[in-house]
């Protein structure tokens, strides 16, 4: 349904659910009322019918006067005036500044808030200069342009000041050189006129005089460093939070500007230098330096931007093309900010802060802090360049001073809230606020009748928003009923079901019997724990019970001659006839003129197992008996009465399978089963012939197996002998290898005597 400024308004709908109390109802939904009059619910019906909507109970007959439904509730507590210009008394922009909310959970409040910017409104602008030796240029022409700057302000305001800070890095590896005489003098050494390396120095706090800034600035010289990105965070952060030192004033328009032409240092860039310690967001200057600027980290973009918020501060970027995308996208984390484009040398500085304060103050953006648990806020602004960007604050641009413009805020508390929450409402980078207190209404005024002893409660009760509440020793819808010395959860606990709900949800219990209440369709829950209705059968056709049947506890009780779960099949057995006459072979049931098959047997009308064991082994036994006895009577405690009949033969006449298993005495056997109609039914047929396996010979056993030992035994010997001889020609390779290697000498034994004696014959001459 769409409503004013084409939105979308809901539909008055009562979602409910266990309503006992006209607190539980109007806490249900925040369009559900209650009904207080007397006897608006019959006997037996439940309470929860007088929980509808305004409309609904209207027209079931209850009076206006008679219906309970909380509204939201709008106090102001204070609203001064917007002011027309800027005066000696502090000026107010937007109005109003208190206000005290009573809502219902679930229902929205709308109310307006209206702001107009002030003529003349004072402001505060402080110049963070980037002193690294790349700004030099830049450094000469501010001093040069420091009257123009305060002619621009005073176009703004009659009532400005200006301040001056500057920043480098911080003064460790590897952003700044750590040598001593570099740290003196980090600039080039054809640079006569260098300050020392530092992280961040606040120069001038604000001052409404020209001189004292041209002087203060003029006494500023270049530095150095030795990456490119700057500490330009840790600079602007001790800006934010050092207001004293800075000299903010309450009531002003409170402006940074940020002159660099390199990017930025943020959180984690620290741990290069060994920074371990985040930054705390706390004032740390002594002697005009930030003295932590070597032991924390640098901010995140969070950080800075949640104290620039905190302290209206709203940061102009003045930065050269190079860097000028780095930071529009900084510009799109940091609400009420902006960027420009300096020249090379800074010689636009002017008209930049000018351009940028005017695109500052001509968009008012409003938005609240943090909120309560449970509450939500939207904002829609009312005026003529409105800019959508999301439901969580208001925005108009292109608002000129002295013009009036106004936001719809829609406030919503989800849930009751046990004590009162207070939350602000303020335009961005101003100091004027709204404080919204909220408190919730979840209460039921029904100014109910005095005395304990009602005569519509039977003079046993009191009446409370319509209902009976029950004096001690009574009970019921209208404390009729007497407990007298019997235990009141005693008497409930007759009407629970397995200790399940009182009377299933469905019905009262009223001295230990269910009385039960009537369905939404008029008719009657029944049953002993009101567990039954008559509304809730299947269907078939989009009917209950195909419309051939009545609904009973659920179930469908069919007309004679239809079937089915919901009555939906006329009473018929043709299509589960089988060829031999049977229904469904007796292995299922007829249902709505198809078989449904029991034990796994299939469609479509259950002849055949797929899954079910073969009842070639699972009959085994019982044909294996039948095949060795003369009777078959000797056999029913094994075939348990599943073969009707059963033939010995020389040769199978039945078409079934052939079944080709051991009996018990390990013979073959073959057999025929032929199913009959039903579950485990068959006959069968028997080969006379066995195939019974010959007993096996003792005697070709034992000698084999000699003859095997035998033949082992020689074996084993032949590779003993093999093994042995194999050594021996191994050895005497051995000692004719090493006999060859020897070496003999000729040479007499000293101790040899020769056992052969010559004699010669004196008298011989050989003749």
């Amino acid at each position: 349904m769409l409503g004013k400024h084409g939105l979308c308004q809901q539909e008055e709908v009562c979602s409910k659910s266990a309503i006992t109390s006209c607190k539980d109802c109007i806490t249900s939904g925040p369009f559900c009322s209650w009904c207080k009059e007397l006897n608006f619910t019959k006997g037996g019906e439940q309470e929860a019918a007088r929980c509808e909507t305004r409309a609904k109970l209207m027209a079931r007959g209850c009076k206006r006067e008679e219906i309970i439904s909380p509204q939201n509730t709008e106090e102001i507590k204070q609203q001064d005036p917007l002011s027309k210009s800027s005066g000696s008394t502090e000026p107010v922009q937007m109005t109003p500044q208190k206000i005290d909310l009573k809502l219902r959970p679930g229902l929205p409040h709308k109310f307006k808030v209206s702001f107009k910017r002030a003529e003349g409104y004072p402001v505060d602008l402080y110049y963070l200069m980037d002193l690294s030796y790349s700004m030099k240029d830049d450094l000469a022409n501010v001093k040069r342009l420091g009257g123009n700057l305060f002619d621009a302000l005073n176009k703004i305001t009659k009532d400005a000041k200006i301040g001056f800070g500057a920043f480098v890095d911080k003064t460790v590896l590897p952003y700044t050189n750590t040598n001593e005489e570099k740290l003196k003098k980090p600039c080039d050494e054809s640079e006569t006129q260098c300050q020392a390396a530092f992280g961040y120095r606040h120069v001038l706090s604000m001052t409404p005089s020209r001189d004292v800034f041209r002087q203060k600035v003029a006494e500023q010289y270049i530095s150095g460093n030795l990456d490119s990105p700057e500490g330009s965070l840790d600079a602007m952060m001790q800006a934010a939070v050092c207001g004293d030192k800075i000299g903010w004033r309450n009531s002003s328009t409170r402006l940074i500007v940020l002159a660099t032409d390199a990017g930025f240092h943020m959180a984690g860039d620290g741990k290069l230098a060994g920074i371990l310690e985040p930054n705390d967001e706390l004032c740390h200057m002594t002697g005009n330096l930030y003295e932590k600027s070597n032991d924390m980290d640098y901010p995140s973009v969070g950080q800075l931007a949640m104290q620039l918020e905190k302290n209206n501060i709203q940061p102009i970027f003045a930065v050269t093309e190079n860097v000028n995308n780095v930071y529009k996208e900084l510009t799109k984390m940091i609400p009420k900010s902006v960027v420009g484009v300096l020249s090379s040398d800074s010689n636009n500085v002017v008209q930049l802060i000018e351009s940028a304060y005017n695109n500052l103050t001509s968009k008012v953006t409003v938005t609240h802090d943090i909120l309560p648990d449970n509450v939500r806020v939207e904002y829609l602004a009312l005026c003529e360049h409105r800019i959508n960007e999301g439901p969580n604050k208001g925005v108009c641009d292109q608002v000129q001073a002295e013009k009036e413009i106004s936001f719809e805020v829609t406030v919503t508390v989800d849930k009751c809230m046990e004590e009162e929450k207070s939350f602000t409402i303020s335009p961005l980078g101003i100091k004027d606020k709204l404080t919204v207190t909220i408190s919730t209404n979840c209460e039921c005024q029904c100014n109910d009748p005095e005395g304990s002893n009602h005569i519509h409660c039977n003079s046993t009760g009191s009446i409370t928003c319509g209902i009976c509440k029950c004096n001690q020793g009574f009970v019921g819808q209208f404390c009729n009923c007497a407990v007298g010395t019997k235990d009141e959860s005693s008497l409930r606990a007759t009407c629970r079901r397995q200790n399940g709900t009182e009377c299933e949800g469905r019905g009262d219990c009223v001295c230990g019997a269910c009385q039960c209440h009537t369905t939404e369709q008029g008719t009657s829950y029944h049953g002993k724990y009101c567990e039954c209705d008559d509304e809730h059968c299947e269907k078939y056709d989009n009917k209950l019970c195909a419309g051939n049947g009545k609904c009973n506890c659920g179930q469908c009780r069919c007309d004679p001659g239809y079937q089915g779960s919901a009555c939906q099949c006329k009473v018929s057995d043709e299509g589960c006839r089988t060829l031999d006459g049977s229904i469904c072979y007796g292995r299922g049931n007829c249902e709505c003129n198809q078989c449904k098959c029991k034990g796994g047997y299939q469609g479509p009308q259950c002849k055949d197992c797929s899954g079910c064991p073969s009842a070639c082994l699972t009959k085994l036994s019982c044909i294996s008996c039948l095949s060795l006895s003369k009777s078959k009577e000797n056999c029913i405690n094994v075939c348990n009465n599943t073969i009707s009949e059963y033939k010995k033969v020389e040769k199978f006449n039945l078409q079934s399978k052939e079944c080709h298993q051991k009996d018990s005495e390990g013979c073959w056997i073959k057999f025929k089963l032929e199913q009959l109609t039903g579950m485990d039914n068959y006959n069968a047929e028997i080969l006379t012939k066995r195939e019974c396996p010959e007993p096996p010979n003792v005697i070709a056993i034992i000698a084999g197996s000699l003859a095997a030992v035998a033949v082992i035994g020689i074996l084993l010997l032949m590779l003993v002998k093999l093994l042995i001889h194999m050594k021996d020609l191994k050895e005497f390779k051995k000692f004719e290898n090493e006999k060859k290697k020897s070496k003999w000498a000729n040479a007499d034994n000293p101790l040899f005597q020769n056992p052969t004696t010559t004699v010669a014959n004196p008298l011989f001459t050989g003749e």
